[in-house]
């Protein structure tokens, strides 16, 4: 059986996420440390500033088995580190990148032991604490037969952290999603789906089992944002943004200006007058009001969660964490989170490039090679399509309607040179002009009249081109942020992993050694097969 193709893609994103993968980092970023050495001596500051009882005080919400156990505890009794990433609940685990994210964060970990001797873990933050059920209730598929929406239905009541949010029974989306797999060689991915997505659990519970079962087996851990370990040991951080509230939100404004000022346009909107701290109030998520914040910092009960921006502030807080692997709009709010380390006199989050990957699977390199197509190619499927099926319009058809155009128009030169040998014209040149574009007008509408009936009668060349671009242009975006990534692991077995985890390793190595965080072939444009 053939093998999936993993290749690297460039990551994208705005200015302010291309500023923050250089070394350098400006006024906006904290330099990247380049070499082993400077990592090194990174890793023991990080260390330096981390509670010994770290993994202790928030165990009860990694609860990690296996291998991803044996990482944490050798970093907790060795004086290691921690490479982080994270995201909030998507149905099924949401797009490839949730699962890119994992795999730099763990070939980051094992590019950074390697290189310095520091015991080096990664862990995914499940952000179950989120409340966007807009992303958590909608996830694509890709079939031979094209592109497929897998939706829950509508919340009851908006604002609900997705920890909270019942899911309801989705054993017909379960079955879609084994549908959408296909001929399954590795039924793991899917076992684990239905045990995590029963009706029993909550959104956020779903999500989070489903990630254990899959990360865990590669080595990396996986943390529940929204368990009360977590809540506790983050409530002094917590508490310190309410106390610091109307300078942080001073300090917030100076940046967004700042940032503006550099060329750039900030990441995150930040309100004035809002906190960067949620309160959970009848199991509704709101931001606590800067006029409202050092009431709630004396409630010593309060059920509070941090922001976006607090939140890297948090995570530092609460583990060693070395590194945090971001996607392109989290690189760019961490210009904004440097302003809340500032006032809050911590040090300041270090977030670097995730790697990023575009899947070809089997099916689809069959489909490019038989008709000669690239990856490029399928980015306008109309177009490849109408080229396609041209070429099977016969000869004599497609003459006919060149020799037809060619007429029209020789016809047409033919009035207008006549015409114009007349001192005083029969008709201005205007009207022959409008006349020629509603010939030609026809010539068009029959064309599309006889590639529409080849069309119908090429219905596979449609069917095969449909279903490569579902697989690698899907809505027309990049692959990973739009396709559900566990049809592609049940086809492919667990090798994509190891092809996913190759690749990044390259891209991680690049982190540690080169001024630049984005390599060649992430800067380059797309590549063609």
């Amino acid at each position: 059986m053939s093998e999936a193709r993993v290749l690297t893609r460039p990551l994208g994103g705005s200015s302010l996420a291309e500023l923050a993968t250089r070394a350098a980092g400006g006024s906006l970023y904290p330099r990247r440390p380049v070499g082993a050495d400077a990592w090194r001596a990174r890793m023991e500051q990080t260390r330096r500033e981390t509670p010994a009882d770290w993994l202790g005080a928030i165990a009860p919400a990694i609860v990690a088995g296996g291998a991803a156990a044996h990482r944490l505890e050798r970093v907790a009794r060795d004086g290691g580190v921690i490479v982080t990433t994270g995201q909030q609940p998507g149905l099924f685990g949401g797009p490839v990148y949730t699962w890119s994210k994992a795999i730099s964060a763990l070939a980051l970990a094992d590019a950074l032991e390697e290189a310095t001797g520091t015991p080096t873990a990664p862990l995914f933050w499940a952000a179950t604490d989120d409340a966007d059920y807009a992303e958590a209730s909608v996830t694509w598929v890709a079939t031979r037969s094209g592109l497929r929406e897998l939706r829950l239905p509508p919340a009851a009541r908006e604002g609900v952290s997705m920890a909270d949010l019942p899911l309801g029974d989705v054993t017909a989306l379960l079955d879609d999603l084994a549908v959408a797999a296909g001929s399954v060689v590795y039924d793991a991915p899917l076992a684990a789906a239905r045990d995590a997505y029963a009706t029993s659990a909550t959104v956020g519970a779903a999500y989070l089992g489903l990630m254990r079962r899959t990360l865990e087996p590669l080595g990396i851990g996986v943390l529940d944002a929204s368990h009360p370990a977590v809540r506790r040991a983050a409530q002094p951080v917590l508490t310190q943004a309410l106390r610091d509230a109307p300078r942080l939100d001073a300090a917030l404004v100076r940046r967004e200006d700042a940032i503006r000022s550099a060329g750039h346009e900030p990441q995150v909107s930040h309100v004035p007058g809002l906190s960067l701290v949620f309160e959970y109030a009848a199991g509704i998520k709101q931001r606590v009001p800067v006029s409202r914040a050092g009431e709630v910092a004396r409630i010593d009960d309060a059920a509070l969660g941090p922001n976006v921006l607090l939140r890297p502030i948090v995570e530092r807080a609460l583990l060693p964490t070395v590194a945090y692997m971001a996607g392109p709009g989290e690189l760019a709010y961490f210009a904004q989170v440097g302003a809340v380390a500032e006032v809050m006199a911590t040090p300041p989050p270090l977030a670097l490039p995730r790697w990023s990957g575009l899947i070809i699977e089997p099916y689809v390199e069959r489909i490019l090679e038989r008709y000669g197509l690239t990856i490029d190619d399928l980015r306008d499927r109309h177009d490849v399509v109408k080229r396609l099926v041209t070429k099977r319009v016969p000869g004599g058809v497609t003459k006919a309607l060149a020799d037809m155009r060619e007429m029209t128009h020789r016809a047409v030169d033919a009035l207008r040179t006549a015409l114009g040998e007349d001192r005083r014209p029969l008709v201005d040149k205007r009207v022959v002009d409008g006349a020629e574009g509603q010939l030609m007008h026809r010539v068009d509408r029959l064309e599309r009249r006889v590639l529409a009936a080849a069309k119908r009668r090429e219905v596979e060349i449609v069917e095969h081109v449909d279903a490569a671009h579902a697989a690698i242009h899907p809505l027309d975006d990049p692959q990973e942020r739009v396709l559900n990534f566990l049809p592609m692991l049940a086809r492919e077995g667990p090798t994509l992993f190891e092809a996913m985890r190759r690749a990044a390793r390259s891209h991680a190595e690049s982190l540690i050694e080169a001024p630049d965080a984005i390599a060649p072939e992430q800067r380059a444009t797309p590549i063609a097969t």
